[in-house]
């Protein structure tokens, strides 16, 4: 009785673990942290199975003597032991592998070039080829593109991912649609998903392109079709990290999924080449990093590049400095965003100290798919300086900037933003001098990208000798306000007549709140039918 009960235990829990694992997909690896959760509650499950005889209840209910029942509570306060014991064990080896005591394998995450030059790295930005387009922009666009198609929205949704690719030359986004629902996955399953989107980021123009074949392995597809379940069933102990979605040279749509190890129980995350599926015929192929084809734009993910370059920022100076004496510690800011050279995606974040100031000590360009990162020792503003700057430009008119693109602009490094009103629609393009943000230039987005950047050289090159600058005390008669190519202008009268005006980045905290009767000391730099003032206070 006893060993037959043994057996329909083991059966059970047999049962039990396949559907747990056809669903939760843990990687049959010793370093996945997946595994772990998977045996502990299969473990848990069998454990359970004790409390219950399954051929006669009763027996446990009613019958059992006093040395059966404290047998089973020893037998099960054992088997519950083993529990904290494998935690246990885990822990102690990932504090073993850990930044105490391996502090120079974190900082060695990531090779940094840190003799990198800007202006020979970094072309001049060519006005034609600005992806000026961000993901919440293309993502507006490609809805529309369903919006005129009421015979594709109503069974599929476009997928939110919009990867920033370099198609043929071109930038672009790019994201395939998913089946709407599991009853929509059923009535389309037998021909797929035949189409998928692209946002040119410089001109926006989207396009939903149409495949003679669905594609049939995505994440939204049920059982075997699922994603997922299909790298899981192909390659059962490799794990896997962010799936992004791209297109070949061709157009042909593939799946990128990274394969990556770890160094302990889930900890030092490392990529070690990629999985190509093609969603179509649900073949795949696995590749060495050093045998990824070229037109793969991602292999590496945004969060564990980062996480990585704040290792090596952290850490390269030990770990106890990481803590206490913080000396030459770095990390990245928040946010960061992709720029197109070479053929390749890279990804760009500032580099701040562990002070977390507003200000940059330069700022890290990484490829997306070597993970070839250089550091440029520019200081200046820290992205979101240079983001409320801008806003502070036209701040009347709450616009909201984008995170900034880094161009090379006339040999310097600028940021230039969008800003956007409550309806995510572009307005202004905003370009702030990386070094210097408060040399910041505004223009109406309907003048194009090109008198945006024409309006800021302009103002570049506008310098002033403060030793030659002519200063005086003024009352102010009357104040208006206009906007001149995208500048928020304010045009004053003192009461002796005199004419000024002045643009507000001058004084953005003073000017928005001087009113009729208020009295300034201004500097400029000559007097003339309207004069310019350089500085007030």
């Amino acid at each position: 009785m006893k060993n037959k009960n043994l057996l329909i235990r083991i059966i059970i829990t047999l049962i039990f673990a396949i559907l747990l694992y056809y669903f939760s997909l843990p990687a049959l690896n010793l370093t996945s942290p997946g595994l772990y959760s998977y045996l502990f509650f299969v473990f848990i499950f069998f454990i359970a199975t004790r409390m219950f005889n399954v051929l006669n209840l009763n027996m446990i209910m009613n019958n059992l003597t006093k040395n059966q029942k404290d047998k089973n509570k020893l037998d099960n306060a054992l088997s519950l032991l083993i529990v904290p014991i494998c935690f246990i064990i885990i822990i102690l080896v990932n504090v073993i592998l850990s930044p105490l005591f391996n502090s120079k394998d974190y900082a060695n995450r990531i090779t940094v070039d840190t003799d990198g030059d800007f202006i020979s790295d970094v072309k001049e930005v060519d006005i034609k080829a600005l992806p000026l387009l961000d993901k919440e922009s293309s993502q507006k666009l490609g809805d529309r593109v369903m919006g005129q198609m009421p015979e594709l929205v109503s069974q599929f949704y476009v997928s939110s991912l919009y990867t920033q690719i370099n198609y043929n030359n071109d930038i672009i986004r790019v994201t395939p649609l998913e089946y709407a629902s599991f009853i929509k996955y059923f009535t389309n399953k037998k021909d797929g998903i035949k189409g998928y989107i692209t946002v040119n980021s410089v001109t926006g123009e989207a396009n939903l392109v149409k495949l003679d074949k669905g594609m049939k392995y995505m994440p939204s597809s049920l059982f075997n079709e699922n994603l997922y379940r299909k790298l899981r069933f192909s390659y059962p102990t490799v794990m896997f990290d962010e799936a992004s979605f791209e297109i070949d040279n061709e157009g042909n749509p593939y799946w990128i999924v990274p394969t990556i190890s770890y160094h302990g129980i889930g900890i030092r995350k490392e990529v070690t080449g990629v999985v190509i599926l093609d969603p179509i015929t649900g073949k795949s192929k696995k590749y060495k990093k050093e045998d990824i084809p070229t037109w793969v734009d991602h292999v590496y993910s945004a969060s564990l590049i980062i996480e990585q370059v704040d290792d090596w920022g952290k850490y390269k100076q030990g770990f106890f400095n990481s803590i206490f004496g913080q000396k030459g510690v770095t990390m990245t800011t928040d946010g960061y965003n992709y720029t197109v050279m070479n053929d390749d995606v890279y990804l760009y974040t500032g580099i701040t100290s562990v002070s977390s100031d507003e200000s940059n000590l330069g700022f890290i360009l990484c490829n997306m798919r070597t993970k070839e990162t250089k550091f440029y020792s520019v200081p200046g503003a820290e992205e979101y300086s240079a983001m409320a700057s801008s806003e502070g430009q036209v701040q009347q008119m709450n616009y909201v900037a984008s995170f900034p693109l880094l161009i090379n602009l006339n040999n310097k490094p600028t940021y230039l933003m969008s800003l956007k009103d409550n309806a995510g629609l572009v307005k202004m393009y905003a370009l702030v001098d990386v070094v210097d943000y408060q040399k910041v230039v505004v223009t109406d987005s309907s003048l194009g990208i090109e008198k945006a950047i024409s309006n800021y050289l302009e103002n570049q090159d506008i310098t002033y000798d403060n030793n030659n600058l002519l200063k005086k005390d003024i009352t102010i008669r009357t104040i208006n306000m206009a906007m001149l190519n995208g500048n928020s202008i304010y045009y004053i009268t003192d009461t002796d007549e005199n004419k000024y005006k002045v643009n507000i980045n001058v004084a953005k905290d003073i000017i928005p709140f001087l009113t009729v009767g208020s009295k300034i000391s201004i500097a400029y730099s000559k007097e003339s039918d309207v004069t310019e003032i350089i500085s007030l206070n």
